[in-house]
């Protein structure tokens, strides 16, 4: 409830709306706490109410009522957006603040308001509670980080020339899960050979051979937290121009980590990281932004980018994931992520910084 209450003071005291409707399924949980809600209707004079379909009523009552939500039940063929227009009206809320809707829900609501609420977008005012993670937030985010660096044990001890990137994959979900994560924070990347220089290579049947490079990017779930790393390993003896990229990604990583700090600019921290894979001669194969924000969802703001126009905070949760892909060559990545702290920055993930796989 202290995650509502913090809404409420932003949209209700400082931008004076009287109401807020939360659609979006990672919003959703993040106020309630709940997986499976169709919508949350906040309002500065009344309950704060759940709406969920009756696949999810039971759970929902069981896991959301009693903190602070009234649980209501849509029932099948019921029109939603009515519903919730039906209580807007009840709380006689005038001025509604949302995060998302598709145009249908937004005309639907529209057509029964009859102009008496003001409808406003307003999912700045969420991101920016959501990017700064309280301590709660934090303690699941170290799990998973956990989580992640014993999928890549995995990986590092059982990549090798003659298994396929499937199987390597397996290995390293099934390590996550062993011990306790509660999935896949997105789908897992084994990418070999020349399709390590593709940056979302995916996870193929292509059978590793000796002297490939190997992206190996995974994360962890934990009770719906992510996290999320990439390390590059060599299957077999790495080559001298193996080494020389790797030690070029792997410096650009540390200034990058370097230099996070509360107030830095996010894109001079994507700066720091470019600079060093520019000055070596490789800054058109870095073609992605440094990094990105990390929570319920792999892909939050802020964005670490040469575009960004966001400060980091303390409590931020962000990858630092510079990378080298040469078309017909291979490429090579490192990630990890990292916590702002007051004073400087602190790794979720960390070790496996070894071109080498386990022989």
């Amino acid at each position: 409830m202290k995650r509502v209450e913090a809404l409420k003071q932003r949209a209700f005291e400082m931008k004076k709306f009287d109401g807020f409707l939360i659609t979006n399924e990672a919003n959703l949980l993040y106020f309630a706490g709940f997986p499976g809600a169709a919508c949350l209707l906040i309002a500065r004079n009344g309950e704060n109410i759940l709406y969920v379909y009756n696949v999810n009523y039971e759970q929902a009552k069981a896991e959301a009522e009693g903190k602070g939500f009234r649980v209501e039940l849509v029932k099948s063929g019921e029109n939603l957006m009515a519903k919730v227009a039906a209580q807007v009206k009840v709380f006689e809320i005038e001025k509604l603040a949302f995060d998302t809707l598709t145009v249908e829900s937004h005309r639907s609501l529209l057509k029964v308001l009859r102009g008496k609420t003001r409808l406003t977008p307003q999912n700045t005012l969420v991101w920016e509670l959501r990017k700064v993670k309280d301590a709660e937030e934090l303690s699941l985010m170290q799990k998973a980080g956990e989580l992640t660096c014993e999928g890549m044990k995995a990986a590092y001890g059982t990549l090798r020339p003659g298994l396929k990137e499937y199987e390597v994959a397996a290995e390293i979900e099934y390590a996550m899960r062993r011990k306790g994560s509660w999935g896949t924070a997105f789908e897992t990347i084994v990418a070999s050979g020349a399709r390590s220089a593709f940056p979302h290579g995916g996870c193929t049947e292509r059978e590793i051979r000796n002297g490939d490079l190997v992206v190996v990017d995974i994360g962890a779930a934990y009770q719906h937290y992510r996290s999320d790393m990439t390390r590059t390993f060599v299957a077999g003896k790495p080559s001298e121009k193996q080494k020389k990229l790797y030690e070029i990604v792997k410096k650009a990583q540390e200034k990058a980590v370097h230099a996070v700090k509360p107030l830095a600019e996010a894109k001079a921290v994507d700066a720091e990281a470019r600079k060093v894979i520019e000055e070596a001669g490789y800054g058109e194969y870095f073609v992605h932004s440094l990094g990105h924000g990390v929570g319920l969802e792999i892909h939050e703001p802020p964005t670490l980018g040469p575009q960004s126009r966001e400060k980091l905070a303390a409590g931020n949760v962000v990858t630092i994931e510079p990378g080298i892909y040469m078309v017909g060559f291979g490429g090579l990545r490192i990630e990890d992520t990292v916590l702002v702290k007051e004073h400087g920055a602190e790794r979720l993930t960390g070790g496996f910084y070894t071109l080498e796989a386990a022989k």
